[in-house]
């Protein structure tokens, strides 16, 4: 089954990509704007994007460069446009885009080019896990496992979870955390910390190293485990 999300603001297109896709066994979820878009694509787990590019309030190449720089996200994305010129595709592939495609286009083509995409995806996990050190993360289910112990996770600490293990050893900062979780409305400013605390005690506190570590007024990452860097924290 292939979990995919259309962003694209035409209705008439989204309508019929419902119609080819879903007789195909696929999930669809649509976002009609570039924000909406973004949330989703941080808030869910897809199989792959269909990505407009010419897109209200967050235009498609920006959506694509946030995608990959500011969250790490790596689930391929497919670029649709009604432009074809040169500067384009190249500039949409140098931000992230894995593949291109101008409209009109054949569906069949585009059924094609996703399966496609998904295949190499799959290639580069490991029975849909992702691993960092002896930590290894279900990238479906809110589960986890280290050092032979399996770890059961809630639907938000998975989201911070697989966040941080596709970022590491690079930093997640607390302002793209907030919006993973809750969009553009974050709640309280404890809320977070709870949460944070919560995949701590998951992660760290019954093992024999801690991996989830606090730059100081920037964020968290995951490192390995004896390295020795100052400005770092185990604490929250």
């Amino acid at each position: 089954m292939t979990r995919l999300l259309i962003i694209e603001d035409n209705p008439e297109l989204v309508a019929n990509l419902y119609g080819f896709f879903e007789p195909l066994g696929y999930v669809l979820d649509d976002a009609r704007d570039g924000a909406t878009g973004l949330h989703m694509a941080t808030q869910n787990d897809y199989d792959a994007i269909l990505l407009d590019l010419m897109l209200p309030r967050l235009d498609g190449m920006t959506l694509c460069s946030k995608l990959r720089v500011e969250f790490q996200n790596p689930v391929p994305v497919l670029m649709l446009t009604a432009r074809d010129p040169v500067e384009d595709r190249v500039q949409g592939l140098a931000l992230g885009a894995d593949d291109y495609l101008v409209k009109p286009f054949s569906l069949k083509e585009l059924d094609a080019r996703i399966k496609a995409l998904v295949r190499r995806a799959q290639g580069r996990q490991v029975e849909g896990t992702l691993v960092w050190e002896d930590l290894l993360v279900d990238t479906r289910a809110p589960q986890a496992w280290r050092q032979g112990q399996t770890i059961n996770l809630t639907p938000t600490t998975h989201k911070l979870l697989l966040c941080l293990v596709r970022a590491a050893p690079g930093v997640v900062k607390k302002q793209q955390m907030e919006y993973l979780l809750w969009g553009d409305e974050p709640p309280e400013s404890g809320a977070l910390r709870t949460h944070i605390h919560d995949l701590r005690l998951r992660i760290d506190k019954n093992f024999t190293s801690a991996l989830i570590e606090t730059v100081h007024g920037v964020g968290l990452r995951l490192h390995t485990p004896g390295e020795v860097t100052p400005e770092l924290s185990h604490s929250e």
